[in-house]
């Protein structure tokens, strides 16, 4: 017990926050999240943070393990997770369908809302990236705290929608389908060097 609370580090724990914060990007995320809603009919922000939690604890604790137990590495995992958001930044920028099949609130909680949008690629390989400065106690409070942030903006979908009104969601979403690009590309060309390298 001692060691655990030796372990916990106030100025440890916001630093790790913050990088999570950006990667997650909850905020920016919001014309997606209501693009979502708009195609299922709802979402379910509990289930969607709770689900989001779970794997990115579980991530935190075996990521590599769960990884190299499929013989994936971090690399070609941080890729596929990038394709998968470069065919979301397509539907937004080009306002074309590229999921088929027919998505609900439950389904839609999970996928694609709690992986890849807020525990996706560019979470995890921080996750692992940060396990290499901080200690586990401090990356899961972290996280933690992260996710209390994302059901929050989860919940007030519904009044930004409305405060925002169809044009305002209209170009939001065209913006931050670019800037949902550009990370795409950035992830994509970041890991796939290193797997040809």
């Amino acid at each position: 017990m001692s060691s655990f609370l030796s372990q916990f580090n106030l100025s440890d724990i916001f630093k790790a926050s913050m990088v999570l914060f950006a990667v997650i990007d909850v905020i920016g995320s919001i014309p997606i999240i209501i693009k979502i809603k708009e195609q299922s009919g709802e979402i379910h922000p509990f289930r969607a943070s709770i689900v989001s939690l779970a794997i990115m604890t579980l991530f935190l604790i075996l990521g590599e393990k769960i990884l190299h137990l499929f013989s994936v590495e971090v690399e070609e995992f941080a890729v596929a997770g990038s394709l998968i958001l470069f065919a979301m930044a397509t539907e937004m920028i080009l306002g074309i369908k590229v999921f088929r099949g027919e998505t609900t609130g439950k389904t839609a909680s999970i996928v694609p809302l709690a992986f890849p949008i807020i525990a996706g690629a560019g979470s995890m390989t921080s996750i692992i990236s940060l396990r290499a400065e901080y200690h586990q106690i401090n990356i899961a409070l972290a996280i933690l705290i992260n996710i209390i942030v994302v059901f929050i903006v989860l919940k007030l979908t519904k009044k930004i929608e409305r405060i925002l009104g169809p044009g305002g969601i209209a170009i939001l979403e065209k913006v931050f389908g670019i800037i949902l690009l550009a990370i795409a590309v950035k992830l994509f060309s970041s890991n796939a060097k290193e797997l040809f390298a």
